[in-house]
C-alpha cells in the first residue's frame, strides 16, 4: 500500500483510529500504536484494523512523518529502505515487548 502524500483523518470516536486513502483511492482503518523518533525523523507505527488490508495478520505499517505546509497537520510517506523500516520496528518491539507478542521470523 503506498501512502505518499496521505494526510491524516482522525476518527472522533477513536482517538487512536486513523484513515489513510490506499493507493486505489479507497480508505483504510489503522490503528495508531506508536510514534517512535529514529536519526532525527518521525515514523508511526500503524495497525489495520480491516485484517484484509494487511499481507499477514497482525502485521504493522510503519510510515515516516512529513510536515505539511499547515501547522496543523502532517503526512504520512511510505518507507523504502529496509534497514530503516527494521530499526524502527526494533524500537517498537522493545518498547512493548511486555503489551504485544512478537513472533520471530
Amino acid at each position: 500500500m503506498d501512502e505518499n502524500n496521505n494526510t491524516p483523518e482522525f476518527d472522533e470516536e477513536l482517538d487512536n483510529t486513523i484513515i489513510l486513502n490506499d493507493e486505489n483511492g479507497n480508505e483504510v482503518q489503522f490503528e495508531f500504536l506508536d510514534l517512535i523518533d529514529y536519526e532525527n525523523e518521525e515514523y508511526v507505527v500503524l495497525l489495520p484494523m480491516n485484517e484484509e488490508d494487511s499481507e499477514e495478520e497482525g502485521e504493522v505499517v510503519i510510515l515516516k512523518v512529513e510536515d505539511t505546509d499547515s501547522e496543523d497537520e502532517e503526512s504520512y510517506v511510505s518507507v523504502d529502505d529496509e534497514d530503516v523500516l527494521n530499526k524502527v520496528f526494533e524500537i517498537f518491539k522493545e518498547k512493548f515487548k511486555d503489551e504485544f507478542n512478537f513472533e520471530e521470523e
